[in-house]
């Protein structure tokens, strides 16, 4: 199979943007190998009498396909050398962007830890990590778990020394809207904080359109892949892409225990895509393609008030509901 591995290959760029939007954390030969397998084991068994991560992998698998055209057939058409190298090209898209983003973003995030016009004290390197995370007092308490008290000296010091180790699953405090959490209310500006937002900007319509109103450029990833909406996948990644680059971890890896990326990843995408969370998973997508895409169709804007389209709107509103009176 006659495939280059050059950045140009188109399986190469589809794989950097399904990585950043559907699914980052996956080694794409198997997932391809296993799908293909899987079609054929679900002609006599349904995808629900599997398990829930085998149901993920498969949804992954499915959206991979139909997002690529031609895809299903290359991969049952060819030997499984063919479907390996196909993986490969697109693992290799997939981890080239999360290489690009975490080197970028390690320096960037720096200018988003305080208001604009103040400076970070002490100063931070830009190109060393190894005095971000508990190490100092702004990267600490924004990595600082919600539940716990930052300010409480015996928490600040465990978590510095490493005795308090932090799973994944344990969100920090830069999740919520004006790092402010409420345990009553875990729902409560959960994924709406400020330096998300600068994140997600930052990765998919340009560096320099953190700063301004939001508008995909023409040189931005969303742009060019005809991104008009946030995607869960999406959230997940910048979530992740963030927490890494605010810790002191130098080299960003599935298998670190310490950052333990891979577990924090997914319990994002288990929250996002539990369906009995779906209300407020609905309302938070919708709150961010308004940011991020606000002239798109899909952010539904609501009709400015005393509009000509709103008067329209009521007038053949009205009109329906005398014609549904007169038919009743």
């Amino acid at each position: 199979m006659a495939l280059g591995w050059t950045s140009s290959n188109p399986l190469v760029l589809h794989g950097r943007h399904f990585g950043r939007t559907v699914f980052a954390l996956c080694n794409y030969p198997a997932l391809l190998t296993a799908g293909i397998l899987r079609l054929e084991e679900l002609q006599d068994s349904p995808i629900e009498d599997y398990p829930a991560d085998v149901r993920r992998e498969h949804r992954v698998f499915m959206d991979l396909i139909e997002s690529y055209p031609g895809l299903l057939d290359r991969l049952t058409m060819g030997e499984d050398e063919d479907v390996i190298h196909l993986g490969e090209l697109l693992g290799k898209g997939a981890s080239g962007a999360r290489g690009d983003d975490t080197k970028t973003l390690k320096s960037a995030v720096l200018d988003w830890l305080v208001p604009r016009g103040q400076v970070v004290i002490p100063p931070l390197s830009r190109n060393i990590k190894s005095d971000r995370g508990f190490n100092h007092e702004i990267t600490g308490a924004l990595l600082c778990p919600a539940g716990l008290d930052w300010l409480n000296t015996a928490t600040k010091l465990s978590l510095k020394s490493g005795e308090t180790a932090v799973r994944g699953d344990q969100w920090p405090m830069f999740l919520y809207a004006k790092y402010d959490y409420d345990p009553e209310d875990p729902w409560k500006g959960l994924l709406r904080s400020d330096i998300l937002i600068f994140g997600f900007k930052h990765v998919f319509t340009s560096p320099s359109s953190v700063d301004k109103d939001p508008k995909a450029t023409r040189s931005g990833n969303a742009y060019l892949h005809g991104m008009k909406s946030v995607t869960k996948g999406s959230l997940a990644y910048i979530a992740t892409q963030v927490r890494f680059s605010l810790s002191s971890s130098s080299v960003f890896s599935r298998t670190d225990t310490v950052t333990d990326s891979e577990n924090f990843y997914h319990s994002i995408l288990d929250l996002l895509e539990d369906p009995d969370e779906s209300e407020e998973v609905v309302d938070l997508m919708m709150w961010w393609t308004r940011r991020i895409f606000p002239n798109s169709s899909s952010s539904q804007r609501d009709i400015s008030k005393d509009s000509a389209l709103s008067k329209i709107r009521a007038k053949c509103a009205a009109l329906q509901a005398r014609v549904n009176v007169n038919t009743t």
